[in-house]
Protein backbone atom coordinates (compact mmCIF):
# COMPACT_ATOMS: atom_id res chain seq x y z
CA UNK A 1 0.00 0.00 0.00
CA UNK A 2 2.91 2.67 1.01
CA UNK A 3 5.25 1.95 -2.21
CA UNK A 4 5.76 5.14 -3.85
CA UNK A 5 4.06 6.53 -0.90
CA UNK A 6 5.41 10.00 0.36
CA UNK A 7 3.70 12.22 3.04
CA UNK A 8 3.16 15.98 2.45
CA UNK A 9 2.95 16.09 6.92
CA UNK A 10 4.75 12.92 7.91
CA UNK A 11 4.95 14.52 11.30
CA UNK A 12 1.21 13.71 12.17
CA UNK A 13 1.91 9.90 11.33
CA UNK A 14 2.92 10.43 15.21
CA UNK A 15 -0.98 10.59 16.45
CA UNK A 16 -1.00 6.72 15.05
CA UNK A 17 0.82 6.26 18.86
CA UNK A 18 -2.21 6.70 20.47
CA UNK A 19 -4.18 3.73 18.96
CA UNK A 20 -2.95 1.62 21.39
CA UNK A 21 -4.00 3.85 24.44
CA UNK A 22 -7.19 3.93 22.87
CA UNK A 23 -7.15 0.36 22.85
CA UNK A 24 -6.49 0.06 26.42
CA UNK A 25 -9.35 2.58 27.00
CA UNK A 26 -11.86 0.98 25.23
CA UNK A 27 -11.25 -2.18 27.08
CA UNK A 28 -11.65 -0.27 30.05
CA UNK A 29 -14.61 1.28 29.98
CA UNK A 30 -16.34 -1.79 28.54
CA UNK A 31 -15.09 -3.93 31.87
CA UNK A 32 -17.10 -1.07 34.40
CA UNK A 33 -19.92 -0.90 32.04
CA UNK A 34 -21.25 -4.48 33.44
CA UNK A 35 -23.26 -4.36 35.85
CA UNK A 36 -22.85 -5.10 39.40
CA UNK A 37 -25.53 -7.87 40.99
CA UNK A 38 -25.22 -9.75 43.99
CA UNK A 39 -26.76 -13.24 44.39
CA UNK A 40 -26.18 -15.46 46.49
CA UNK A 41 -24.92 -18.13 44.32
CA UNK A 42 -23.82 -18.27 41.05
CA UNK A 43 -24.44 -22.02 40.39
CA UNK A 44 -26.98 -21.59 37.33
CA UNK A 45 -24.87 -19.14 35.06
CA UNK A 46 -21.63 -21.99 35.50
CA UNK A 47 -23.15 -23.84 32.36
CA UNK A 48 -23.76 -20.76 30.58
CA UNK A 49 -21.38 -20.02 27.25
CA UNK A 50 -20.31 -16.69 25.82
CA UNK A 51 -22.09 -16.48 22.21
CA UNK A 52 -20.82 -15.76 18.77
CA UNK A 53 -22.39 -12.43 19.16
CA UNK A 54 -20.63 -11.43 22.14
CA UNK A 55 -17.35 -12.18 20.76
CA UNK A 56 -18.48 -10.51 17.84
CA UNK A 57 -19.01 -7.19 20.07
CA UNK A 58 -15.54 -6.41 20.22
CA UNK A 59 -15.33 -6.19 17.07
CA UNK A 60 -17.05 -2.64 17.21
CA UNK A 61 -13.94 -1.52 19.10
CA UNK A 62 -11.22 -2.63 16.33
CA UNK A 63 -13.94 -1.20 13.28
CA UNK A 64 -13.26 2.27 15.61
CA UNK A 65 -9.32 2.18 16.04
CA UNK A 66 -8.93 1.21 12.48
CA UNK A 67 -11.13 4.04 11.02
CA UNK A 68 -9.67 6.45 13.72
CA UNK A 69 -5.68 4.88 12.22
CA UNK A 70 -6.57 5.94 8.55
CA UNK A 71 -8.25 9.44 9.01
CA UNK A 72 -4.54 10.01 10.90
CA UNK A 73 -3.11 8.53 7.39
CA UNK A 74 -5.46 10.90 5.64
CA UNK A 75 -4.39 14.01 7.52
CA UNK A 76 -0.74 13.19 6.84
CA UNK A 77 -1.74 13.53 2.93
CA UNK A 78 0.01 11.06 1.40
CA UNK A 79 1.00 10.74 -2.12
CA UNK A 80 1.92 8.21 -4.68
CA UNK A 81 5.02 9.72 -6.79
CA UNK A 82 5.86 8.47 -10.22
CA UNK A 83 9.45 9.51 -12.26
CA UNK A 84 9.97 9.50 -15.93
CA UNK A 85 13.25 10.42 -18.09
CA UNK A 86 13.64 11.47 -21.44
CA UNK A 87 17.17 10.54 -22.30
CA UNK A 88 18.78 11.33 -25.53
CA UNK A 89 22.04 10.18 -26.11
CA UNK A 90 24.55 10.63 -28.86
CA UNK A 91 27.41 8.13 -28.88
CA UNK A 92 30.33 8.47 -30.66
CA UNK A 93 32.26 6.09 -33.16
CA UNK A 94 35.93 4.48 -32.26
CA UNK A 95 38.23 2.52 -34.75
CA UNK A 96 40.44 1.01 -33.26
CA UNK A 97 43.52 0.68 -35.56
CA UNK A 98 46.22 -1.95 -34.12
CA UNK A 99 49.56 -2.61 -34.98
CA UNK A 100 50.43 -6.22 -34.83
CA UNK A 101 53.45 -6.60 -36.75
CA UNK A 102 56.58 -8.95 -35.00
CA UNK A 103 58.24 -6.32 -33.07
CA UNK A 104 55.00 -5.74 -30.69
CA UNK A 105 56.23 -8.92 -29.19
CA UNK A 106 58.91 -6.44 -27.62
CA UNK A 107 58.52 -7.00 -23.57
CA UNK A 108 59.22 -3.28 -22.46
CA UNK A 109 55.48 -3.61 -21.39
CA UNK A 110 54.21 -6.21 -19.73
CA UNK A 111 53.73 -8.98 -20.31
CA UNK A 112 54.23 -7.50 -24.18
CA UNK A 113 53.51 -4.51 -26.48
CA UNK A 114 50.44 -6.33 -27.92
CA UNK A 115 49.48 -8.34 -24.78
CA UNK A 116 48.88 -4.61 -22.52
CA UNK A 117 47.99 -3.03 -25.51
CA UNK A 118 44.60 -5.34 -25.57
CA UNK A 119 44.21 -5.65 -22.21
CA UNK A 120 43.93 -1.47 -21.77
CA UNK A 121 41.83 -1.04 -24.94
CA UNK A 122 39.25 -3.61 -23.82
CA UNK A 123 39.30 -1.57 -20.28
CA UNK A 124 39.11 1.39 -22.60
CA UNK A 125 36.08 -0.12 -24.52
CA UNK A 126 34.50 -1.13 -21.17
CA UNK A 127 34.18 2.26 -19.47
CA UNK A 128 32.20 3.43 -22.63
CA UNK A 129 29.02 2.16 -22.87
CA UNK A 130 27.23 4.29 -25.34
CA UNK A 131 29.84 4.39 -28.15
CA UNK A 132 30.18 1.95 -31.24
CA UNK A 133 33.52 0.38 -31.40
CA UNK A 134 35.28 -1.33 -34.15
CA UNK A 135 38.56 -2.53 -34.31
CA UNK A 136 41.33 -2.67 -37.21
CA UNK A 137 44.78 -4.52 -37.36
CA UNK A 138 47.66 -4.41 -39.69
CA UNK A 139 51.07 -4.83 -40.26
CA UNK A 140 52.13 -5.20 -43.85
CA UNK A 141 49.00 -5.15 -44.35
CA UNK A 142 45.23 -4.53 -42.94
CA UNK A 143 41.86 -5.02 -42.26
CA UNK A 144 38.63 -5.49 -40.10
CA UNK A 145 39.00 -7.52 -37.52
CA UNK A 146 35.28 -5.89 -36.38
CA UNK A 147 33.20 -3.38 -38.10
CA UNK A 148 31.42 -0.49 -35.62
CA UNK A 149 29.26 -2.29 -33.24
CA UNK A 150 27.53 -1.69 -30.19
CA UNK A 151 27.91 -5.27 -28.97
CA UNK A 152 30.91 -4.54 -26.91
CA UNK A 153 31.34 -8.49 -24.98
CA UNK A 154 32.02 -9.40 -29.13
CA UNK A 155 34.73 -6.51 -30.03
CA UNK A 156 36.19 -7.61 -26.79
CA UNK A 157 36.44 -11.31 -27.59
CA UNK A 158 37.74 -10.31 -30.75
CA UNK A 159 40.80 -8.69 -29.32
CA UNK A 160 41.79 -11.77 -27.37
CA UNK A 161 41.94 -13.30 -30.80
CA UNK A 162 44.24 -11.14 -32.23
CA UNK A 163 48.24 -12.26 -32.37
CA UNK A 164 51.08 -11.22 -33.87
CA UNK A 165 52.04 -13.17 -37.33
CA UNK A 166 48.33 -12.99 -38.36
CA UNK A 167 49.52 -11.14 -41.74
CA UNK A 168 52.59 -10.37 -43.29
CA UNK A 169 54.97 -8.78 -41.18
CA UNK A 170 55.93 -5.28 -41.67
CA UNK A 171 54.36 -1.75 -40.52
CA UNK A 172 51.74 -0.50 -43.49
CA UNK A 173 50.74 2.59 -41.22
CA UNK A 174 49.04 4.40 -44.41
CA UNK A 175 46.47 1.08 -45.19
CA UNK A 176 46.01 1.03 -41.61
CA UNK A 177 44.59 4.20 -41.59
CA UNK A 178 42.60 3.74 -44.53
CA UNK A 179 40.44 0.64 -43.55
CA UNK A 180 39.67 2.74 -40.85
CA UNK A 181 38.50 5.82 -42.56
CA UNK A 182 36.49 3.45 -44.55
CA UNK A 183 34.70 1.95 -41.70
CA UNK A 184 33.88 5.73 -40.46
CA UNK A 185 33.35 7.13 -43.53
CA UNK A 186 29.55 6.86 -43.65
CA UNK A 187 29.09 7.26 -39.87
CA UNK A 188 26.42 9.83 -38.81
CA UNK A 189 27.67 9.70 -35.40
CA UNK A 190 28.37 13.18 -33.55
CA UNK A 191 32.12 12.16 -33.13
CA UNK A 192 33.91 9.92 -35.34
CA UNK A 193 37.82 8.77 -33.88
CA UNK A 194 40.21 6.54 -34.86
CA UNK A 195 42.75 5.80 -32.11
CA UNK A 196 46.20 3.98 -33.91
CA UNK A 197 48.38 2.17 -31.81
CA UNK A 198 52.17 1.53 -33.84
CA UNK A 199 55.64 0.83 -32.21
CA UNK A 200 57.11 1.44 -35.48
CA UNK A 201 58.25 3.24 -39.20
CA UNK A 202 56.13 3.19 -42.28
CA UNK A 203 57.80 0.72 -44.08
CA UNK A 204 55.15 -1.44 -46.22
CA UNK A 205 51.43 -0.37 -47.69
CA UNK A 206 50.21 1.24 -50.64
CA UNK A 207 49.33 5.04 -49.01
CA UNK A 208 51.04 7.61 -47.39
CA UNK A 209 50.12 7.90 -43.77
CA UNK A 210 50.04 11.91 -44.43
CA UNK A 211 47.61 11.05 -47.55
CA UNK A 212 45.60 8.99 -45.42
CA UNK A 213 45.26 11.81 -42.61
CA UNK A 214 44.01 14.32 -45.54
CA UNK A 215 41.11 11.95 -46.31
CA UNK A 216 40.36 11.42 -42.76
CA UNK A 217 39.91 15.11 -42.14
CA UNK A 218 37.76 15.60 -45.29
CA UNK A 219 35.36 13.38 -43.79
CA UNK A 220 35.74 15.06 -39.83
CA UNK A 221 37.56 12.13 -38.49
CA UNK A 222 39.86 13.17 -35.79
CA UNK A 223 42.74 10.50 -35.19
CA UNK A 224 44.87 9.95 -31.80
CA UNK A 225 48.04 8.18 -32.38
CA UNK A 226 49.78 6.15 -29.76
CA UNK A 227 53.55 5.12 -30.02
CA UNK A 228 54.05 2.33 -27.77
CA UNK A 229 57.74 1.30 -26.46
CA UNK A 230 60.01 2.74 -23.95
CA UNK A 231 63.42 4.78 -24.80
CA UNK A 232 66.21 3.30 -26.46
CA UNK A 233 66.19 -0.12 -26.28
CA UNK A 234 63.64 -3.27 -25.19
CA UNK A 235 63.58 -6.81 -24.45
CA UNK A 236 63.03 -8.59 -27.74
CA UNK A 237 62.41 -12.73 -28.18
CA UNK A 238 64.12 -14.24 -30.57
CA UNK A 239 63.89 -17.63 -31.93
CA UNK A 240 67.70 -19.19 -32.23
CA UNK A 241 68.71 -23.00 -32.60
CA UNK A 242 69.04 -23.07 -28.84
CA UNK A 243 65.13 -21.87 -28.08
CA UNK A 244 63.83 -18.52 -27.21
CA UNK A 245 65.93 -16.00 -26.05
CA UNK A 246 65.61 -12.56 -25.08
CA UNK A 247 67.72 -9.93 -27.60
CA UNK A 248 67.81 -6.28 -26.91
CA UNK A 249 66.53 -4.46 -30.03
CA UNK A 250 66.53 -0.54 -30.98
CA UNK A 251 63.34 1.31 -30.55
CA UNK A 252 62.30 2.87 -33.55
CA UNK A 253 59.18 4.59 -33.64
CA UNK A 254 58.51 7.30 -36.02
CA UNK A 255 57.39 9.84 -33.53
CA UNK A 256 57.11 13.24 -36.06
CA UNK A 257 54.84 11.10 -38.49
CA UNK A 258 52.34 10.33 -35.96
CA UNK A 259 52.40 13.92 -34.21
CA UNK A 260 51.52 14.89 -37.84
CA UNK A 261 48.88 12.72 -38.28
CA UNK A 262 47.25 13.36 -35.13
CA UNK A 263 47.44 17.54 -35.74
CA UNK A 264 46.13 17.43 -39.30
CA UNK A 265 42.65 16.09 -37.76
CA UNK A 266 43.23 18.07 -34.90
CA UNK A 267 43.98 14.51 -32.61
CA UNK A 268 47.14 14.15 -30.36
CA UNK A 269 49.89 12.01 -30.27
CA UNK A 270 50.92 10.24 -27.18
CA UNK A 271 54.13 8.26 -25.95
CA UNK A 272 53.05 4.74 -23.79
CA UNK A 273 56.73 3.68 -22.16
CA UNK A 274 55.00 1.38 -20.03
CA UNK A 275 52.18 -0.18 -19.17
CA UNK A 276 50.87 2.46 -16.50
CA UNK A 277 51.12 5.25 -19.27
CA UNK A 278 49.33 3.86 -21.44
CA UNK A 279 46.47 3.01 -18.95
CA UNK A 280 46.85 7.32 -18.55
CA UNK A 281 46.62 7.94 -22.40
CA UNK A 282 43.28 6.30 -22.43
CA UNK A 283 42.13 8.13 -19.34
CA UNK A 284 43.26 11.07 -20.96
CA UNK A 285 41.36 10.47 -24.50
CA UNK A 286 38.21 9.54 -22.54
CA UNK A 287 37.79 12.42 -21.25
CA UNK A 288 38.56 14.59 -24.38
CA UNK A 289 35.71 12.10 -25.85
CA UNK A 290 32.87 12.20 -24.26
CA UNK A 291 29.48 11.25 -25.47
CA UNK A 292 26.83 14.06 -25.35
CA UNK A 293 23.62 12.51 -22.86
CA UNK A 294 20.53 14.97 -22.67
CA UNK A 295 18.13 13.84 -19.76
CA UNK A 296 14.91 15.53 -18.78
CA UNK A 297 13.40 13.77 -15.30
CA UNK A 298 9.75 14.18 -14.72
CA UNK A 299 8.08 13.93 -11.57
CA UNK A 300 4.47 13.81 -10.66
CA UNK A 301 3.19 13.18 -7.43
CA UNK A 302 -0.94 12.31 -6.49
CA UNK A 303 -2.68 13.16 -3.65
CA UNK A 304 -4.03 9.78 -2.50
CA UNK A 305 -5.60 11.11 1.13
CA UNK A 306 -9.42 10.55 -0.37
CA UNK A 307 -9.15 6.80 -0.58
CA UNK A 308 -7.75 6.81 3.28
CA UNK A 309 -10.46 8.77 4.93
CA UNK A 310 -12.79 6.77 2.34
CA UNK A 311 -12.68 3.86 4.00
CA UNK A 312 -12.44 5.41 7.42
CA UNK A 313 -15.57 7.05 6.76
CA UNK A 314 -17.39 3.33 5.71
CA UNK A 315 -15.43 1.91 8.84
CA UNK A 316 -17.64 4.70 10.99
CA UNK A 317 -21.43 4.37 9.07
CA UNK A 318 -20.90 0.30 9.50
CA UNK A 319 -19.66 0.57 13.03
CA UNK A 320 -22.49 2.62 14.14
CA UNK A 321 -24.68 0.74 11.76
CA UNK A 322 -23.68 -2.61 13.30
CA UNK A 323 -24.38 -1.17 17.16
CA UNK A 324 -27.34 0.00 17.08
CA UNK A 325 -28.66 -2.85 15.19
CA UNK A 326 -26.99 -6.56 15.52
CA UNK A 327 -25.61 -5.29 18.75
CA UNK A 328 -27.52 -2.73 20.27
CA UNK A 329 -27.49 -2.94 23.93
CA UNK A 330 -30.54 -1.74 26.40
CA UNK A 331 -29.17 0.63 28.99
Amino acid sequence: MFNNIEFAYPHYLYLLLILPLIGLWYWYRQRRDYAELQVSSTESFESERKTVRQYLYYGLYVLRILAIGLLIIALARPQSSSKSKNVSIEGIDIVMALDVSGSMLAMDLKPDRLEAAKEVASEFISGRPNDRFGLVIFAGEAFTQCPLTTDHAVIKNLFKEVKSGMIEDGTAIGDGLATAINRLKDSKAVSKVIILLTDGVNNMGSLDPLSAAEIAKVYGIRIYTIGIGTEGTAPYPVQTPFGVQTQYVKVQIDEDLLTKVANMTDGKYFRATSNRKLREIYREIDKMEKSKIDVTEFKHKSEEFFIYALIAFVLLIFEMLLRYTVFKTMP
